[in-house]
């Protein structure tokens, strides 16, 4: 699993975190029972406080994403990945549904979003 921060994103670095482990999860790049990097030698890897990866590692572990084994670090918990996936659409629709507000207030049409969309898709 390959975390990436960037610091012109609007959410906290602890946030990105998150998102990518869920990410990477309902991807299925993280498996069950997969251990994850240390909390310090993560914030090593990615320069940032060993206090931010353990915030984000305590939320995940709330959510029930994650669990602990003292002494041997941070595992992937067994998921619903259908649970996980549909909280993702609804986030996704909700972005979704701004862009295609300020594509209209662009004088933009559906027709010209559904080409775009299929460009990127193509160079994503």
């Amino acid at each position: 699993m390959k975390i990436l921060i960037s610091n012109t994103s609007n959410l906290a670095i602890y946030e990105q975190i998150i998102r990518q482990v869920k990410d990477a999860v309902i991807a299925k790049e993280l498996r069950e029972e997969e251990m994850l990097p240390s909390i310090r030698s993560l914030a090593k890897d990615l320069q940032i406080s060993v206090i931010t990866t353990k915030r984000a590692y305590e939320e995940l572990e709330k959510e029930g994403l994650i669990y602990s084994v003292a002494g041997k670090g941070f595992y992937v918990a067994k998921q619903n990945t259908n649970m996980l996936r549909e909280k993702k659409i609804q986030v996704l629709e909700e972005e979704l549904g701004k862009l295609v507000s300020e594509w209209k207030k662009a004088g933009l049409s559906k027709a010209d979003m559904a080409d775009y969309i299929e460009v990127l898709f193509e160079e994503l």
